[in-house]
């Protein structure tokens, strides 16, 4: 059992745990359980520190130095799991992971045993400044722009939280003080040159793979870059993608053979029409036999196709079970393709973006290619468009004035008028 005294009136708690030489003191005070350890043996002089504390408490409070209100924990807390149940099945579910993962590794270990009202737009600079020497010291270099940006995100979902529970009544002010406009760069992709150099590359080693083993991979991989870059689908596109979903037909507009596909994405259900450069590869990719039960299981890679172990994909299989991540980089970089000219790395990403850069350079009506692509005009705009220079019209820019034909024609003008005066 601990021992227990109050003083002032049942106003102060002074208290012993069993185990504990030191004496412990506590009170409620402006709508909140406070406590501290007196770091005393002797009951007379911890209940003399007990009382000379709560008498700082109460000037704190009189002077408005002392903050009450709901702790940042409980509101991350509350956060987390309002976050989990409401966005159940439309979240992927990395991102609900990378969610709890910022807000227990980073924002409640800093703001957790602080009061909401007491997080102010210098308590967020605060954060900022101790993420970036804590990183620097562990890592040596500060976290990146968009790391950053994600967990202020969060801090502001949090604190959004608890002004629709009525624990603030505004949001702290979250916007990074001395920072720049930051600059809008182009997104990384392959010139119509680089492009069909990494084509070729891709085709190469699908007809001479360095292991026989591998021949498949190399096959869907060169399909893989082929059928991206001629549909514009993005990477969790195109690897949700089955069979099912893809048709091909006759467009009565241009009167060509494409594609017309059934995308299931991060914008939900859309439809996407591919060019003609698509259909190849989706043809070899249906004729194509798959290891049973798909690629990486137990004797996929055998090559016996009396075997029975290889298949014909079925309507509901994926046209790309896997993404062969490692040869499309060791590819790049055989190819010195992996960076473009402003060290940006190529990902699979840069074939969608190279699918909509070679279609306004062709002259595509950026309306259409966003439908298309399932994006916004403003967006295609701002990443893709302004470095093109097919978006500039030198007949609308290199316009002169028109001049006067010569300085008789100035003068004769000028006696004329002085005759009518």
């Amino acid at each position: 059992m601990s021992e227990h005294h109050t003083i002032l009136g049942g106003k102060v708690h002074v208290y012993r745990r069993p185990n504990s030489s030191s004496w412990q003191c506590a009170t409620y005070l402006a709508g909140k359980n406070r406590r501290t350890t007196t770091k005393e043996d002797s009951l007379s002089k911890a209940k003399e520190f007990a009382e000379d504390w709560y008498l700082q408490l109460r000037g704190k409070l009189r002077d408005g130095n002392l903050k009450s209100g709901k702790p940042f924990r409980e509101a991350a807390k509350l956060y987390l799991r309002e976050f989990g149940i409401m966005t159940q099945g439309q979240r992927n579910a990395t991102y609900a992971r990378g969610k709890h993962a910022r807000t227990n590794g980073h924002l409640v270990p800093f703001f957790g045993s602080m009061v909401l009202p007491e997080i102010t737009a210098g308590k967020i600079n605060e954060y900022r400044i101790h993420r970036l020497e804590e990183a620097k010291e562990n890592r040596g270099k500060p976290p990146a722009h968009s790391t950053m940006h994600q967990e202020i995100v969060t801090l502001r979902q949090i604190f959004k939280t608890a002004l629709r529970h009525g624990w603030i009544d505004y949001l702290p002010y979250m916007s990074a003080p001395y920072r720049a406009s930051a600059k809008i760069s182009h997104r990384a992709w392959f010139s119509p040159e680089e492009y069909k150099k990494l084509y070729e590359a891709t085709r190469k080693r699908a007809q001479h793979p360095k292991q026989p083993r591998f021949r498949w991979e190399a096959e869907q991989l060169h399909d893989y870059v082929l059928f991206s870059a001629n549909t514009g689908l993005r990477p969790d596109e195109a690897m949700r993608l089955q069979f099912r979903n893809v048709k091909v037909v006759e467009d009565e507009g241009s009167g060509q053979t494409i594609l017309e596909i059934e995308v299931r994405g991060k914008r939900g259900i859309g439809f996407c029409k591919s060019t003609v450069g698509a259909v190849r590869p989706f043809e070899r990719l249906e004729n194509r036999l798959r290891p049973h039960g798909g690629p990486g299981r137990a004797g996929s890679r055998k090559n016996s196709l009396e075997s029975g172990e290889w298949q014909k994909p079925e309507p509901t299989d994926l046209l790309f079970p896997k993404w062969s991540r490692d040869l499309f980089n060791k590819i790049l970089d055989e190819e010195k393709l992996r960076k473009d000219r402003d060290e940006r790395p190529r990902t699979a990403y840069s074939l969608r973006h190279t699918y909509i850069c070679l279609r306004l350079l062709e002259g595509a009506d950026i309306y259409q290619i966003a439908k298309n692509c399932r994006t916004s005009v403003e967006m295609i705009e701002k990443y893709y468009a302004a470095h093109l220079k097919t978006q500039l019209d030198a007949s609308a820019i290199n316009v002169m004035k028109p001049r006067l034909k010569n300085d008789s024609a100035k003068k004769k003008g000028s006696a004329k008028r002085g005759l009518a005066e």
